[in-house]
This record gives structure tokens, C-alpha cells and sequence, in this order.
């Protein structure tokens, strides 16, 4: 179930407060590939096991946030770093 729309209209990161919008295409199977190989960490420093069905970014593109069966995960130790890839 993808994220509702009026939702992600109000949505921003807690710590940055900056607003965030859907990941998709080849950014989310670019992370995911590397979930796939064990690399994405979590930023508390858990390794991600599971592949993003569904994920929003923030405007600066440095922080990502799962969605999970369309509730978004916005905690902030939650949170995927966007500096653990190369060419983000």
C-alpha cells in the first residue's frame, strides 16, 4: 500500500525539517542493490537486511526513510544516510 499523498504533503524530516518526497527508479535499486550486499546501515549502525518496496528522501537527498506497508518509518536513528553511496 504506497504512502497516502495528503500525508507525504505534510511530511518532513524530524531532524532537518527540510520536506521529503517519494525515492523511486534507479536511486531506490541503487539502494537496494547495495542492501542486497549488506553495505546500507541504518543510522544507530544496524545493517539493513531488507530490500526498500517503498522509501521517501529528503529534499537535500542526504537522508532516506523507509516506508513500510505505507506507514513511513521517520525515527530518526531510522534514518539511511545517503553518504554511505558513491555517486548519490
Amino acid at each position: 500500500m504506497p504512502i497516502d499523498r495528503k500525508l507525504l504533503e505534510v511530511l518532513v524530516c524530524p531532524v532537518t525539517k527540510l520536506p521529503v518526497h517519494r525515492l523511486g527508479g534507479k536511486k531506490l535499486k541503487q539502494m537496494n542493490d547495495l542492501v542486497k550486499e549488506g553495505k546500507i546501515r541504518t543510522m544507530d549502525g544496524d545493517i539493513l537486511r531488507e530490500p526498500l518496496t517503498e522509501a521517501l528522501m529528503t529534499s537535500n537527498k542526504n537522508m532516506v526513510y523507509r516506508v513500510e506497508r505505507g506507514i513511513p518509518i521517520m525515527l530518526e536513528d531510522q534514518g539511511i544516510g545517503t553518504h554511505q553511496i558513491a555517486n548519490w
